[in-house]
């Protein structure tokens, strides 16, 4: 009984500590392209523009329901049809 309770930990805390390690590369990633992205800039104004970058949020991806309404707009627009409309909204999907 002991054992498995000493596994189930020890489980549970390789769990936690993989969860903590995925946070912690992405949070570095994020680190070295806002790093990348502010090269050349010094002092303050490093600093500054570090700042900004790192506290900006992501963009918000756009839902498949989204796509498809803009998809279909942007077709109609085009007075598309059949075959050319097919191919224009198989494009416009996998664009976004």
């Amino acid at each position: 009984m002991n054992r498995s309770i000493l596994l189930a930990c020890a489980l549970l805390a390789g769990a936690v500590s993989a969860n903590a390690l995925a946070a912690q590369s992405s949070s570095q990633t994020r680190m070295a392209e806002c790093s990348a992205q502010n090269k050349g800039k010094k002092g303050e104004e490093y600093k500054a523009a570090q700042k900004a970058c790192l506290s900006a949020k992501p963009a918000a991806a756009t839902t498949p329901q989204e796509r498809m309404k803009s998809c279909n707009a942007d077709a109609s627009a085009k007075k598309l049809a059949g075959d050319a409309r097919k191919t224009f909204m198989s494009s416009c999907l996998k664009k976004s």
